[in-house]
């Protein structure tokens, strides 16, 4: 009953109107900035080239997006999926304000689904006359956002997964990675794999135009309309707040980190390593997050199978929430018999943050590998003793041992960096973007580093005489076989297989 009434007082909330939104766009008119200046002589070296620099590295990734914000002289436009409210948060938060002091105009677009406990943060951030801040499909109960999930679950179901930084409108990061300490190493020293790219060139238009579609769309709320008006006090506690993270001892590498990176700088000084190559954004069109019709024509997945083209060697995959489906798996399974390698790493039950999505991917196993597809799980680092085997320690949230970077490669010739998981939440529900880039250099890279790595890094999947899964941990010393998934408890299992029965790989 009680739940009843709560449900008939909150269906009548809804979002606030947005007249008087003022649309913003990208400034065109950076290029007597630093930015501008050192990098358009390396543009105009490579007609209607993109530059592409990979940044695997956490602390480079890190370093790069406070570097670009501190080179920054007219505008940084940013976009995440998740922005913690942790060191690297608050540094990055540090490296905006600091950016806006100086007379940058900051647009921030935020995903509303991981906000919580940031209300006041945004208020003041906003609150800087050149700082304004958006908040994606948000939520209207700021203290009990789970009302929102019972009252209007079918919108707030769908999110913005995309990410971008971008600065002067000449330099733009790409990729997989969110903000937060997980994303960037801070605090346990385990294995997170992850994957951006810094670009310059063409492309850079284009990471722009997109976030401009998304800063102008129904869904992106500007800040002072959700959020409470903070309190008087509130910017001193905030930049009292930037002092005491970068002053904490976990913090100071990276810290350190900006300090000694030399990547700003030597791009300032047009000594940067680039790969300059064919390259362009993919992306969902914004009216995929209001969409009711089931319209294919704004899909990134539709751009994306059409401008990186059907393999004819290789299929190289990395997604660390791999879910196929039927007909993903029909797809994939098709390729072996063509004659097409095809390779896929993701994570290991042990590894992944999400049991969930580990059932939803569980469960086609065995036809992939009937198929001829090669399957490889990620292993986890950090282990446990339990059932005379060794388990992984769980962490609450984001998992610093999973994988997380979202790349292929087809035909070690073009390859895919962005936020798209190989799963039905990306293709369907939630927004993404990325960059398809032609470039065999760094295609082989990605090829190269799954012939090194895997035997080292992750467990061979193979298919018994019998037809039952085993597991196979390469080591000098002798191969390692297991008949069940390894580093987990029977109790984790068991609940994977429950969750593999249930109807919900649409939601995942």
């Amino acid at each position: 009953m009680v739940i009843a009434v709560a449900l008939s007082v909150t269906a009548c909330a809804s979002l606030p109107p947005l007249e008087g939104r003022i649309e913003t766009h990208a400034l065109a008119n950076t290029g007597e900035t630093r930015l501008g200046k050192s990098v358009e002589p390396l543009v105009a070296a490579h007609p209607g080239k993109t530059g592409i620099h990979a940044l695997p590295n956490p602390l480079d990734a890190f370093a790069a997006r406070v570097l670009l914000a501190t080179a920054a002289e007219k505008t940084l436009d940013v976009q995440y999926y998740i922005w913690r409210g942790d060191q690297t948060g608050y540094l990055l938060f540090d490296a905006l304000w600091r950016a806006a002091e100086r007379g940058v105009r900051v647009r921030l677009l935020l995903d509303d689904n991981n906000t919580k406990g940031l209300d006041e943060v945004i208020g003041v951030l906003d609150g800087h006359p050149n700082i304004e801040v958006r908040l994606y499909n948000p939520v209207v109960h700021r203290g009990s956002r789970v009302l929102d999930l019972l009252t209007d679950f079918d919108r707030v179901n769908r999110r913005m997964h995309n990410k971008s930084f971008t600065a002067d409108n000449r330099a733009a990061i790409v990729g997989g990675r969110n903000v937060g300490n997980e994303y960037f190493g801070l605090g346990e020293e385990a294995l997170f794999v992850d994957l951006d790219v810094l670009a310059v060139g063409p492309a850079v238009q284009e990471v722009s135009d997109a976030f401009d579609l998304y800063w102008n769309s129904p869904s992106a709320y500007p800040a002072p309309l959700l959020v409470p008006k903070v309190a008087a006090d509130a910017r001193d506690r905030l930049k009292a707040k930037f002092v005491e993270v970068g002053a904490d001892p976990e913090s100071r590498k990276y810290v350190d980190a900006v300090r000694d990176s030399p990547l700003v700088t030597s791009l300032l000084e047009g000594r940067l390593d680039f790969e300059w190559d064919d390259a362009r954004v993919v992306r969902d069109d914004p009216a995929k997050t209001l969409d009711t019709a089931q319209r294919r024509d704004i899909l990134l997945l539709t751009d994306l199978l059409h401008d990186i083209g059907r393999p004819m060697k290789s299929f190289d995959l990395v997604s660390p929430y791999f879910v196929p489906g039927e007909d993903g798996t029909k797809r994939l399974s098709s390729l072996p018999g063509a004659g097409v390698a095809t390779r896929v790493l993701t994570n290991s039950l042990a590894a992944t943050d999400v049991s969930a999505v580990h059932a939803g991917y569980a469960k086609w196993r065995k036809g992939l590998l009937e198929a001829g597809v090669k399957l490889s799980e990620l292993k986890s680092t950090s282990t446990a003793e339990s059932e005379g085997k060794t388990e992984r320690k769980e962490a609450k949230g984001s998992s610093p041992e999973s994988l997380h970077a979202k790349t292929f490669a087809i035909d070690r010739k073009r390859i895919f960096v962005g936020s798209f998981n190989f799963d039905p939440r990306s293709a369907l529900l939630n927004t993404e973007m990325g960059l398809v880039i032609d470039s065999p250099a760094l295609a082989a890279r990605l090829s190269d580093a799954l012939d090194s790595g895997l035997g080292k890094e992750a467990y061979e999947l193979r298919l018994t005489p019998g037809g039952e899964l085993e597991w196979i941990e390469h080591d000098p010393a002798g191969d390692k076989r297991y008949d069940t998934e390894p580093q987990t408890t029977a109790f984790r299992r068991a609940a994977v297989w429950f969750l593999s029965l249930l109807p919900i790989d649409w939601l995942l």
